[in-house]
């Protein structure tokens, strides 16, 4: 079994909460060339920004990223990335680590991490990763998604709600028990990124508004584990961007 692995990080411009975001500037450098250089020291054989706009294209071109122009029609980064790999012909066995173009601080050995996770479980159609909740602001906030898991490893569901539910929550409980936030980076391989993008949007993601419930509802297994290192923090609002200007 091949320890190979790419890199894809789907960048668009037009983000509904935080235009712009990738280009915002952390320690002297934009956000998405921080996500770039993390990518580029987990030892992925290739790393490529997929993007659908010129200012992101002309501002990576600048670092010396490889960057392929994909279509302004796509809803959603796995959509991106499938489109950049089918224009790459790279094969259906290849494992394709999907790494959000607003992560800054996300740690080479997360993106290693994932990407093995997908190598190790030949019966996963996705591997993803997950970070113990220590405070009840993340556990009651729907925009932490938080996910279950079973002993084998294996996602049970993701919601925005609290999951699982703690009647009488506190820190102490938080900190005996397993809860756990979803940290939104994903492995698959090539074919299964095709069959994903064909499956009609289930009745699950519809509601809570979160794609990786499509494969739980199509029957897909989804291996998870708790990630190696603290992801950081992830820009989706201008209140994360002055937090991540703060813990640099």
């Amino acid at each position: 079994m091949s320890n190979s692995f790419r890199v894809v990080i789907p960048v668009r411009y037009a983000s509904s909460r935080l235009p712009g975001k990738p280009l915002l500037t952390f320690q002297h450098k934009p956000i998405i060339e921080h996500v770039y250089e993390n990518a580029c020291a987990s030892h992925a054989e290739s790393v490529l920004i997929a993007t659908d706009d010129e200012r992101i294209a002309e501002v990576a071109r600048k670092f010396n990223a490889d960057v392929c122009m994909t279509s302004s029609d796509h809803l959603s980064g796995t959509d991106r990335i499938t489109e950049a790999v089918t224009l790459q012909g790279w094969s259906d066995d290849q494992v394709i680590v999907n790494l959000q173009g607003d992560e800054p601080q996300m740690p080479a050995a997360n993106i290693r991490q994932v990407a093995e996770l997908m190598q190790q479980h030949s019966s996963a159609a996705i591997a993803t990763l997950c970070h113990r909740i220590e405070t009840i602001q993340e556990y009651d906030d729907p925009n932490v998604v938080k996910v279950t898991k079973n002993a084998k490893g294996r996602a049970l569901y993701f919601s925005r709600s609290s999951l699982p539910y703690i009647r009488d929550v506190n820190v102490k409980v938080l900190k005996e028990n397993e809860v756990f936030r979803h940290v939104g980076i994903y492995a698959y391989r090539v074919h299964y990124l095709k069959q994903f993008i064909d499956m009609p949007p289930s009745p699950l993601e519809n509601i809570e508004k979160l794609e990786q419930l499509r494969a739980l509802e199509n029957g897909d297994e989804i291996a998870i584990d708790v990630c190696f290192e603290n992801p950081g923090i992830g820009v989706d609002t201008m209140n994360d961007y002055h937090r991540l200007k703060v813990s640099g």
